[in-house]
């Protein structure tokens, strides 16, 4: 089973809409929004 099938719907259903229905002009802050979620949780950890 891959990695991607084990993720919560929600991020699956992220993903799909990244890939398939994201205008181009939204890609930019959809990565900026996940990348600074992902290094808030990071530093939050790291403490």
């Amino acid at each position: 089973m891959s990695s991607f099938e084990l993720m919560p719907k929600s991020i699956k259903k992220a993903v799909r809409y990244i890939y398939q229905d994201a205008p181009d002009e939204h890609l930019k802050e959809i990565q900026k929004l996940v990348n600074q979620a992902i290094n808030q949780r990071l530093e939050k950890i790291e403490k």
